[in-house]
């Protein structure tokens, strides 16, 4: 792993191609996670699942990955990037192959707990090498864009998915789609570099744009547990908020369309694609937004907050009229128009964690998401049993709803223009 730095010539800069391994890993990693709302349909029909088991198919994921949040971020800050994501992409990609041979529920949960603890430290650790390879005034727009890919995989997943399921089976979907997590894993460990300095393709315009760098893995100094706590704790909770939706789509999207509407499944996965996709403009856009406001302002605070509680807000008034229609495109409209919304948020809100702690931005990153893995647990697992109890799939956003309230109240409690070190 720690082998001679690659030789090849790139055309590219060396910031481009780190950019784009981390954008895809985002695409790959939704890939991982999604596949499994597309498959459902098939997996409870092959393994006779309820859908309140398959929703503790869906929320085993969250238990790890909510867990190796905050250790992840550290390992990330403490041993760097390169290796953290190397050995956490080796258990994903074996989990999302293995789960091809899964024989029951028993099997099932405990891949996809494999697979959330391999998960569970990519996004802070993605944080923690965009704090060392993004200029700051580009980091609201590069933590846009790469969570867009992750969205376009969204999007994606659910017709590919379909189209291998109709001609192979479900089970080769996700032993395909893990031989592909394999392939990016080895990319990553052969390419990327800690420290920009130390990889042979950078340039010195490149390192004068990334002008303060992050101290080297372990060089930092150890970090105040408790006020970066107190710190994060708003943002936390805003970001569970949000991910209590997102998780309700990744999971539950496609088998809403299939029951409310009886769309077999391509159907129901080509109209998931297209409600995924408006995520991923979403999340470009929040990103842009949040750094021109940036440039033009001055305003740190301003510029993240007024996209994310715009985008909460957004996200919320979206989906009421869900109540009023029942005609599938006025709701597939509601669903769009609410993702849409709800991305802007991103951008700006995966930026705080390098604003407020710029020397421990992966665990700081950790403990952000750990509102989103705690979401991935009680949100779809919640959905279910409600489903099962009531009969309503309108219900679980209803929930959705009241949770974007209390996300948005959060929102204005957070304060990314004061730095943990003063």
């Amino acid at each position: 792993m720690d082998s001679a730095a690659p030789s090849v010539k790139f055309r590219f800069k060396a910031t481009t191609v780190v950019f784009a391994l981390l954008c895809s890993m985002y695409f790959i990693t939704y890939v991982d996670r999604v596949n499994v709302g597309t498959a459902a349909s098939a997996m409870q029909r092959d393994l006779h699942l309820s859908h309140t088991q398959l929703g503790l198919v869906f929320s085993a994921f969250g238990w790890p990955y909510l867990l190796f949040q905050v250790s992840g971020g550290w390992i990330a800050d403490r041993f760097g990037p390169r290796r953290t994501l190397f050995w956490g992409g080796l258990l994903w990609a074996a989990a999302t192959v293995f789960t091809g041979f899964a024989g029951g529920i028993a099997s099932l949960v405990m891949l996809r707990i494999l697979l959330g603890l391999g998960e569970g430290a990519t996004f802070p650790t993605a944080t923690r090498a965009m704090h060392s390879w993004v200029p700051r005034d580009r980091r609201g727009f590069a933590q846009g864009l790469t969570h867009s890919f992750s969205r376009l995989g969204g999007a994606l997943t659910p017709p590919v998915v379909a189209i291998i399921m109709t001609t192979l089976s479900w089970r080769a979907s996700f032993m395909i789609v893990g031989l592909i997590s394999l392939a990016w894993v080895l990319a990553w460990v052969w390419y990327f570099r800690d420290d920009p300095a130390d990889h042979p393709a950078i340039t010195a315009q490149e390192l004068r744009a990334l002008a303060v760098r992050s101290a080297p893995p372990g060089g930092a100094p150890p970090l105040p547990w408790r006020r970066l706590v107190r710190r994060m704790w708003p943002v936390t909770l805003t970001y569970f908020c949000y991910g209590w939706g997102l998780w309700l789509y990744l999971n539950w999207i496609p088998l809403f369309l299939e029951h409310t509407y009886g769309l077999d499944l391509k159907g129901s996965a080509s109209f998931a694609a297209g409600i995924f996709l408006a995520g991923v403009l979403g999340d470009t856009l929040g990103g842009v937004l949040s750094d021109e406001l940036l440039r033009r302002t001055r305003n740190l605070r301003f510029a993240r907050l007024s996209v994310i509680v715009t985008g909460l807000l957004g996200a919320l008034a979206s989906l009421t009229p869900l109540f009023f229609v029942r005609g599938i495109e006025g709701v597939t409209l509601c669903l769009t128009g609410a993702l849409f919304f709800g991305e802007l948020v991103i951008g700006p809100i995966w930026s705080v964690p390098m604003d407020i702690a710029p020397q421990g931005s992966g665990t700081a990153a950790g403990l952000m998401n750990c509102g989103s893995a705690l979401a991935a647990i009680v949100s779809p697992l919640i959905a279910g049993w409600v489903i099962d109890l009531t009969n309503d799939w309108y219900l679980p956003f209803l929930m959705t709803i009241a949770v974007l309230l209390l996300g948005t109240a959060s929102a204005f409690m957070m304060h990314p223009e004061r730095p943990l070190a003063e």
